[in-house]
């Protein structure tokens, strides 16, 4: 029977490529479970089996507690000092002492229980070695058949014991899916779970387009195409941003391929999806003008502090440019980044020379000059006080217009503005009176308060919203009084959780 269980254990270990030592331990855990039950469901057990002969001894154990412990609940399992120490002359308290009892026979009962726990130790190393296998490959595109379709998404079967999973909110809409088609999908996440699904998958991310173009197209792959974002309406419409790192290739006619086959082998894998592949370009303006394609952009007027970008069209274009449900002019700004506002050419002229009416009267007050200076500015494209201010003196004489006595005086006048924006904005700040939520909080004083108000944390609010390193300056307060006033100024938040909860 010993010859017969390391027998057992030789061909599970091969047959499943699960390391032996994991099969030894599911056996002696069969059998302790198998002697507690003629000793007593109480006691505990430990069985010990020999790696060489396949014998094997049991021990019934006891878990040692001080003389003087009131911890003792289960007296089958559990000993005080006193009694351990026939058992064991070198217990301790917190240890285990252990004698050797007699072992049930590997029979039928023994067999079936070893059954159980082999097949779940089995199934759990099975798991885990799948973890092991794909933790490295997230962000990987995989491919498999389709095992089975439920209400809450995918189940593939990657080969090697290896399930995928893709969530119903990571499938392409309307996507028709049947057992046993063949389908691909991007590894996102890799779960150490013992049930349930471990590999989750996505075909609705951008990545997972970037990652079907670097498979259709050689020269992604090679690295002489660079693919520089993407952005889905999954099923429907795609962009990609394409760059060529070698001047003799055509990045968009190598994405798309001979009469479109490339294209269209990454539009049929994704349900139909339309992909229109973008030029990129360094100027993010002709890079947006690229993107709005298949709308011709006419201007495009661009508001760096915004990050936006005003984009003007053909009045019979308009429609074509926002796209259905408004989907062409998201991609656009997904894809770059940048807020787009589309308008017809009508709309933008009009929105222009309202700018130019609000900035000439602007320039007139602020900077006390007369209607044709101010105008001259803002043809010249100064659009700020502070760009007057501090902008090369070289541009401003370069004006005919203007000289060197006028580019001075213009710069001294937008530079007092600025100053007298600065007095006034440190006044009010230092003028501020701290609010009666803040006065009364718990560990705050009068005088400290009144600090932080100088500072722009007038309310028991503005205090709740900072962090502890945004007050590390504030004199007098050290960090650890600053965590409490802040929890303490939060305490209301948690309140009204617990109340709505």
């Amino acid at each position: 029977m010993n010859k017969e269980m390391l027998l057992v254990i030789e061909t599970v270990s091969n047959e499943k490529g699960i390391e032996k030592e994991i099969i030894f331990e599911a056996m002696e855990a069969a059998l302790a479970s198998a002697t507690r039950k003629r000793y007593g469901e109480e006691v505990e057990v430990r069985t010990s089996i020999d790696r060489e002969t396949g014998s094997y001894d049991s021990f019934r154990q006891w878990t040692v507690f001080a003389d003087d412990s009131d911890e003792l609940e289960f007296p089958e399992r559990e000993l005080r000092m006193i009694d351990a120490v026939d058992i064991d002359p070198d217990a301790a308290p917190g240890g285990i002492v252990e004698e050797p009892i007699e072992s049930v026979e590997f029979g039928r009962i023994a067999a079936q229980t070893a059954k159980q726990v082999i097949v779940q130790k089995v199934r759990e190393a099975e798991r885990l070695k799948v973890v092991e296998e794909f933790e490295e490959r997230v962000g990987e595109l995989l491919g498999g058949i389709v095992k089975r379709v439920d209400r809450n998404g995918i189940f593939i079967d990657l080969g090697t014991n290896a399930e995928g999973f893709i969530p119903r909110e990571a499938m392409i809409p309307r996507e028709p899916v049947r057992p046993q088609d063949r389908l691909k999908a991007l590894l996102y996440e890799v779960r150490s779970e013992m049930r349930g699904p471990q590999l989750f998958m996505n075909r609705t991310s951008p990545q997972f387009l970037v990652e079907l173009f670097k498979i259709e197209v050689p020269e992604v792959g090679q690295g002489l195409i660079e693919i520089l974002g993407a952005a889905r309406d999954p099923g429907l419409r795609a962009k990609i941003a394409v760059k060529s790192n070698d001047a003799r290739i055509d990045p968009v006619g190598a994405c798309v391929g001979m009469r479109g086959s490339r294209v269209q082998a990454v539009s049929n894998e994704l349900a139909g999806e339309r992909v229109d592949i973008i030029l990129w370009d360094e100027n993010p303006a002709q890079f947006v003008i690229n993107a709005m394609s298949p709308a011709d952009v006419t201007s495009v007027v661009v508001d760096e502090e915004r990050h936006s970008m005003d984009i003007a069209v053909e009045e019979d274009k308009l429609s074509q440019a926002i796209g259905r449900g408004g989907q062409n002019i998201r991609l656009a700004s997904e894809l770059s980044g940048w807020e787009l506002n589309v308008m017809t050419e009508a709309d933008a002229d009009e929105k222009s020379e309202e700018e130019a009416k609000e900035l000439l009267e602007a320039f007139k007050e602020q900077l006390d000059v007369d209607e044709e200076v101010a105008l001259i500015l803002v043809q010249e494209g100064f659009s700020t006080i502070e760009e007057i201010a501090y902008v090369p003196t070289s541009e401003l004489v370069g004006i005919e217009e203007f000289d060197d006595s006028i580019v001075e005086e213009l710069r001294s006048r937008a530079r007092d503005v600025l100053l007298i924006r600065a007095i006034a904005s440190e006044e009010k700040i230092d003028e501020a009176e701290p609010a009666e939520d803040l006065l009364s909080l718990d560990g705050m004083d009068r005088a400290l308060a009144f600090v932080l108000a100088s500072r722009g944390v007038v309310t028991r609010e503005d205090l709740a919203e900072q962090a502890v390193d945004e007050l590390a300056d504030v004199e007098d307060l050290d960090e650890e009084r600053a965590a409490a006033l802040i929890m303490s100024a939060r305490a209301h938040w948690f309140e009204n959780e617990e109340q709505a909860g």
